[in-house]
């Protein structure tokens, strides 16, 4: 599932203006001089608008220097403006992809709007965000859908993310389960929950997410076993696991399988009551 993250602390003027007076005594000075005003507006614009791509329509002056804008992404001179902050945000010591919610350190960043089509924020703070490779190869260089509606979920901005997203529904055979539905919380909006719907499908994270609850289903069982067996409160057990899934995110694949868990009384009840196959 997905992530709120914190915008990163970061005044996209006064980057931008560094970084381009960085720039003058290079072979693009004067190119990065020209725009420099267009730039930092194009800058401001994305914050405005949240980094929408159904608002925000690629530059036609930055599509002609590609390269030179990737440059200062994938070669940042040492000790240059871009070079340290990108560095921070390649530092985050994230447990999960905020993308998906699967746990593991992402091993990159992505680019929200891709540096593709979108060069000139291939640097901008706002536009960088972690991702595991999976999503990453999933989501490719793709933004909207052919009705002009942003695929994914913007993890500094889409503050609905505060809450769990998605729900689980896990049905019989409680033994192995056959079936499980991955859907929208409804407590969403119909706008949010359609976009969790693009977002789900687009990073292909449930049928991530079903290979994820096959082995924690297992795992689920043994536990609930030795809990039996030594006497333990299954149900307030599963509570603590929960919770513990939470402290990483309300929306990590691990909180969502225990919500599915205890939000199903015939499912605890076989837990509780019920001969458990030994796996």
């Amino acid at each position: 599932m997905v992530t709120r993250l914190d915008e990163p602390n970061v005044d996209e003027i006064t980057y931008l203006e560094s970084v381009v007076q960085e720039r003058q005594n290079g072979k693009h000075g004067n190119f990065f001089a020209g725009i420099n005003d267009e730039w930092k507006t194009r800058a401001s614009h994305y914050r405005q608008n949240f980094g929408n791509p159904e608002l925000i329509k690629p530059w036609v002056a930055a599509a002609a220097r590609k390269k030179t804008f990737s440059n200062l992404y994938t070669s940042p001179a040492d000790g240059s403006t871009q070079g340290g902050v990108i560095a921070t945000l390649r530092a985050r010591t994230l447990q999960l992809c905020p993308a998906c919610g699967e746990e593991g350190t992402p091993n990159t960043l992505d680019h929200y709007l891709p540096k593709e089509h979108y060069p000139e924020f291939s640097i901008l703070p706002q536009n960088l965000l972690p991702m595991c490779d999976a999503c990453q190869l999933n989501k490719g260089s793709k933004t909207v859908d052919g009705s002009n509606r942003k695929l994914f979920i913007h993890g500094y901005y889409d503050t609905f993310l505060a809450q769990q997203i998605v729900d689980l529904t896990i049905s019989e055979p409680y033994d192995a389960p056959a079936s499980i539905e991955l859907e929208p919380a409804i407590s969403l909006t119909e706008t949010e929950i359609a976009l969790v719907r693009r977002h789900l499908s687009e990073l292909a994270i449930i049928n991530r997410y079903h290979h994820f609850f096959r082995a924690e289903y297992l795992r689920l069982l043994r536990m609930v076993n030795s809990l039996r067996r030594t006497e333990q409160n299954v149900e307030q057990s599963l509570q603590n696991f929960g919770e513990l899934a939470a402290f990483r995110s309300v929306n990590s694949w691990g909180h969502v399988f225990y919500r599915g868990v205890l939000s199903n009384p015939d499912l605890l009840a076989y837990l509780t009551q019920q001969q458990l196959p030994e796996v």
